[in-house]
C-alpha cells in the first residue's frame, strides 16, 4: 500500500521553493530552442528552413512515443530513492551537455552531416528531459492533494521558470548575442552561442540539482508502486485506461493545439522584430523586459481567478483575451492602423502588448497545468492506480510541442513564402514580409478550436473533493488498485 499523503508533515517553504526552482531548465530550453534554433540554423550555420524543421519535427514523433513509456515507468520504478529521483539525478549530464553541444556544431560540414548533428543532439537532449521533466512534473500531485494549494506551487514553479527562461533570453541578447554599434556580431553572428550554451547548460545542471536536493526529504512520504509483473501487452492497456479519460484528453489536445501556436510565434519573434517591425536588437532586449512584468502579473493573478471563477472558467477567460493580444498588433498593422516602423509610439504599443500577452499566457500555463493534476485522482478512481507521471507527459509533451510542432509550422511559413537565407535586416521586400502575417492567421484559428474543445474539461472543486473522498474511503476499508478498479 502507497503512504498516505495526509499521514506526511506539511510541506516546508524550503521544499516549495526547491520544487518551484526545478521548472527552470524546462523553460531555458524552451525559450532558447523556440526563440534562436531556427535563426541559428538557418541564418547562421545556413541550413534550408525545411532542414531544421524536419529535425525537430522527427522528434516531436519521438517524443509523442517516448514520453508516455518513460512515465509509465517511473511510474512503476521501485528503489530507495523512490520513483521519481533516480530518473531526475541521471538527466543532469546528458540533458545540459546536450543542450550545450546544440548551440556549438561542427563547422565545414556538409548540410546533410549538419541535420544529421543537429537531429542526434536533439534526441539526447529530448530523451534526458523526459527523464527529468516527467519525474519532477509528476511529484506534485504527491506533495499536496489539495485544490488550491497546487495551483499556488504552480504559480511558484511558473514564476521560477519563466523568469529563468526570460532571464536567459535578456542575457543572451544583451550579452552573449549582443550587436555592437556598427551592426556586427548579434543574433546572426555565430560566436557569441558558445557563451549562450555554455551559461544555459551550466545553470539547468545546477537548478535540477538543487530541485532534487531539496525534494529528497519527502521520498518516505511519497506513493511506492506495489511489486507486480506487468506484461508489454497488460502495460499498453494500462495506458489505454488511462488517457481514456474525458477530461484528460480534452486538456491534451487544447494544449497541443496552444502549444503549436506559442512555438510558431516564438519560432517568428526574432523574424517579426528584426524583418516585419523592424526593431534594433536592443530593442528587442527591452522587450523582454515586458515579458518578465507580464509574467509577474500572470502569476499574481492565476490563484485568485481560480478561486472567484474556477479553473476552467478562468481558463477561458484569459485564452480570450491572449486571443486578442497575439494578434491585435499585427492584424492593426494589415489595417494600417499603426504607427509606421521606427517610432517611439509604435514600440510603446509592443511594449504594453508583450506584457500583456505574456501575462495571460502565464496565468493559461498555471491554470491548465493545475487542472492536469486534478485529473490525477479522478483518473485513480477509475483504475485504482496512481499514474501522475504518464499523465503529466501530456504535459510535458505538449512543452515540448512549443519547440518542435510550433517552429515546424514557423519554418514551413518561411518556406511557403520563400523568405531568404542570410537576410540583412532591411533588405527582404515588404510584400515578403507583409507575407509573415499568415502565421497569425494560422494562430487564431487554431486557439479558438483550443477553446471549444476545453469544454469537455469536466473536474471542478467539487468534483476533485469527492475524487478525494472515495479515495480515503478505499484506503480506510483496504481496497487494493485492482479490486478498486
Amino acid at each position: 500500500m502507497a503512504i498516505e499523503l495526509e499521514q506526511a508533515p506539511a510541506l516546508t517553504r524550503f521544499n516549495k521553493i526547491a520544487y518551484a526552482v526545478g521548472g527552470v531548465p524546462a523553460l531555458i530550453e524552451q525559450r532558447g530552442l523556440s526563440a534562436f534554433l531556427l535563426i541559428f540554423y538557418n541564418q547562421v550555420v545556413g541550413l534550408p528552413p525545411y532542414l531544421v524543421t524536419s529535425a525537430l519535427l522527427i522528434t516531436a514523433i519521438f517524443d509523442a512515443f517516448c514520453d508516455p513509456v518513460v512515465g509509465q515507468i517511473s511510474d512503476n520504478f521501485r528503489s530507495r530513492w523512490g520513483r521519481r529521483h533516480p530518473f531526475i539525478y541521471a538527466s543532469i549530464v546528458p540533458l545540459s551537455l546536450g543542450y550545450f553541444l546544440i548551440w556549438w556544431p561542427p563547422l565545414n560540414w556538409s548540410q546533410t552531416m549538419l541535420f544529421a548533428y543537429l537531429l542526434g543532439m536533439l534526441l539526447i537532449v529530448r530523451v534526458a528531459d523526459s527523464c527529468y521533466e516527467l519525474p519532477s512534473s509528476a511529484l506534485l500531485p504527491e506533495l499536496t492533494p489539495d485544490y488550491h494549494e497546487r495551483t499556488g506551487i504552480l504559480s511558484l514553479r511558473t514564476l521560477f521558470a519563466l523568469i529563468g527562461g526570460m532571464s536567459m533570453s535578456m542575457l543572451a541578447l544583451r550579452v552573449f548575442l549582443r550587436e555592437s554599434s556598427n551592426g556586427a556580431g548579434g543574433v546572426l553572428a555565430r560566436h557569441g552561442y558558445f557563451g549562450y550554451g555554455l551559461a544555459s547548460a551550466l545553470i539547468i545542471a545546477v537548478t535540477i540539482l538543487i530541485s532534487a536536493v531539496g525534494t529528497q526529504g519527502r521520498i518516505p512520504f511519497l506513493s511506492k508502486p506495489r511489486r507486480r509483473s506487468v506484461t508489454l501487452k497488460a502495460m499498453l492497456g494500462e495506458v489505454a485506461a488511462t488517457i481514456s479519460n474525458r477530461s484528460l484528453l480534452a486538456l491534451i489536445v487544447t494544449g497541443i493545439l496552444m502549444s503549436i501556436c506559442n512555438g510558431a510565434k516564438a519560432g517568428l519573434e526574432i523574424y517579426f522584430g528584426l524583418y516585419f517591425w523592424e526593431l534594433e536588437q536592443s530593442q528587442l532586449a527591452t522587450l523582454v523586459v515586458a515579458s518578465l512584468i507580464g509574467i509577474f502579473v500572470g502569476v499574481a493573478l492565476a490563484p485568485p481567478l481560480a478561486r472567484r471563477l474556477g479553473k476552467r472558467p478562468a481558463v477561458v477567460t484569459v485564452i480570450v483575451a491572449g486571443i486578442i493580444g497575439n494578434g491585435g498588433p499585427v492584424f492593426a498593422r494589415l489595417f494600417g492602423v499603426m504607427p509606421p516602423n521606427h517610432t517611439q509610439a509604435l514600440f510603446v504599443i509592443l511594449f504594453a502588448d508583450v506584457a500583456f500577452t505574456f501575462c495571460v499566457a502565464t496565468a493559461t500555463t498555471i491554470l491548465m497545468t493545475s487542472m492536469l493534476n486534478d485529473v490525477v485522482e479522478d483518473v485513480e478512481v477509475k483504475t485504482g492506480r496512481r499514474s501522475e507521471g504518464l499523465l503529466l507527459a501530456a504535459d510535458t509533451l505538449c512543452r515540448k510541442l512549443v519547440s518542435s510542432l510550433g517552429i515546424f509550422i514557423a519554418g514551413l511559413i518561411l518556406t511557403l513564402i520563400g523568405f531568404p537565407r542570410k537576410a540583412a535586416r532591411g533588405s527582404v521586400p515588404p510584400e515578403l514580409v507583409g507575407k509573415l502575417a499568415y502565421a497569425y492567421v494560422v494562430m487564431t484559428v487554431l486557439y479558438t478550436l483550443a477553446l471549444c474543445i476545453l469544454y469537455f474539461y469536466r473536474i471542478d472543486r467539487t468534483a476533485h473533493e469527492r475524487n478525494l473522498r472515495t479515495l480515503r474511503q478505499r484506503a480506510d476499508l483496504g481496497v487494493t488498485g485492482d479490486e478498486a478498479a
